[in-house]
């Protein structure tokens, strides 16, 4: 468990001992695909790890439409925000496939940052990146037309959860055509349509379970 959560962003500076402190606190959970960890404007007293698995953060609109926020794969942790501030969740957090998640008791994860500095600045500067792509999420949607938002959605999926053979990419993710027309900001006809042309050009490939980016192409 050292080694992994030394791959952790928000402990990837800190050292053994730090790292033993962590890992005294952890325990492991395992959730079947689909499954609501928490809920926008619940309490939150529980700090995740993605161990194993993926996950969606997401905003419901007053419509009951969703708007996703960001997605999270193993090594990326989420859900510190409402611990730290004491306010309620911000958004909800549900599964995309079967995942295995380090649970951190909020109590004993503050008494953790309230008696070692270097761990809470690695915490302050992960959410300093967060606000950072928050940040430029807006103003891309602002400045940036539906095409051009496609492909930056699908190139960040494939930074997260892609795995690259030569010029190609194959993205596995759980998300469906209507979770990633609201991810990437744009209606879903406007998607599909932006997906046939990827097609069309060889430059997407679509399968049941996955698709395929071609980088030498999309250049």
């Amino acid at each position: 468990m050292i080694e992994f959560l030394s791959k952790v962003p928000l402990f990837a500076k800190l050292n053994e001992t730090q790292l033993q402190a962590i890992d005294r606190i952890c325990g492991k959970k395992t959730f079947a695909a689909g499954t609501i960890l928490f809920r926008e404007n619940e309490v939150g007293d529980i700090f995740y790890i993605v161990l194993s698995g993926s996950l969606k953060i997401y905003n419901t609109t007053k419509g009951g439409e969703e708007k996703i926020l960001a997605t999270f794969k193993p090594g990326e942790s989420f859900g510190e925000l409402s611990l730290i501030d004491g306010k309620p969740r911000s958004a909800t957090a549900q599964t995309l496939e079967d995942s295995v998640l380090i649970c951190l008791d909020g109590t004993l994860f503050l008494r953790l940052l309230q008696a070692n500095f270097d761990i809470t600045k690695c915490i302050m500067e992960e959410m300093c990146n967060r606000l950072r792509e928050t940040n430029q999420h807006v103003q891309d949607l602002t400045f940036l037309d539906s095409r051009t938002l496609v492909l930056k959605s699908l190139i960040k999926l494939a930074n997260k959860h892609g795995k690259r053979s030569g010029t190609m990419i194959e993205i596995r993710m759980g998300l469906n055509y209507d979770e990633l027309s609201r991810m990437a900001g744009v209606q879903k006809p406007v998607l599909m349509q932006v997906l046939r042309d990827l097609h069309e050009r060889q430059i997407l490939m679509q399968g049941p379970e996955s698709m395929k980016l071609d980088l030498a192409k999309l250049r």
